[in-house]
């Protein structure tokens, strides 16, 4: 068993020296797509919520 953990953490170590990790400007551009992204499904979200709200409200 002690073996088996072992060498699951050697793998583990030999995978993540294969990893290609990105420079910080591309970290940073991801990051500013990422939150500019989810600012706009948001406020999608949000005014697609108040036309339903508002249709609703006028039926019932």
């Amino acid at each position: 068993m002690k073996e088996k953990i072992l060498g699951f953490f050697t793998d583990v170590v030999k995978e993540m020296k294969k990893v290609t990790w990105p420079k910080r400007e591309e970290l940073q551009d991801s990051t500013i797509i990422v939150l500019v992204v989810c600012l706009i499904i948001g406020a999608f979200i949000y005014v697609v919520d108040m036309v339903v709200s508002g249709v609703l409200r006028q039926i019932l």
